[in-house]
C-alpha cells in the first residue's frame, strides 16, 4: 500500500536542507531520519541555494512595495465604520 501524500512545513524543508548541506551524513542517512525520499532532499537543498542569495539582496522592500492592490479601499471602509460607530455610540447615549 503507498503511503499517503505528505506536506511538510518550510520549517521542516529548511532543517533538513541545511542538514544536507552541513554534509556531515549522507542524503540517504538524512532521508531515513526524516522520514523522506532522497530527491526531495536535493530539492529542498537546490531551492535553499537558489534563494539564498535574496537574503542578502540590496535595500529592504518600500512600503508602497508591501501594500496590496485596494489599500485604499480599506482605509475608506475603517473611515465609514468609525464614522458608523460614533453615530451609534451618540444614539446609545440619548437612549439612555
Amino acid at each position: 500500500m503507498a503511503k499517503k501524500r505528505q506536506r511538510h512545513s518550510a520549517e521542516f524543508k529548511a532543517k533538513v536542507a541545511l542538514a544536507a548541506l552541513r554534509g556531515d551524513k549522507t542524503v540517504n542517512e538524512l532521508a531515513g531520519q526524516f522520514g523522506v525520499h532522497p530527491t526531495m532532499i536535493h530539492a529542498w537543498k537546490k531551492q535553499l541555494l537558489d534563494g539564498a542569495s535574496e537574503l542578502f539582496a540590496r535595500g529592504t522592500p518600500k512600503p508602497e512595495q508591501l501594500k496590496g492592490p485596494g489599500t485604499g479601499e480599506l482605509f475608506e471602509q475603517i473611515g465609514r465604520l468609525k464614522m458608523e460607530l460614533e453615530w451609534i455610540k451618540k444614539k446609545a447615549e440619548r437612549l439612555a
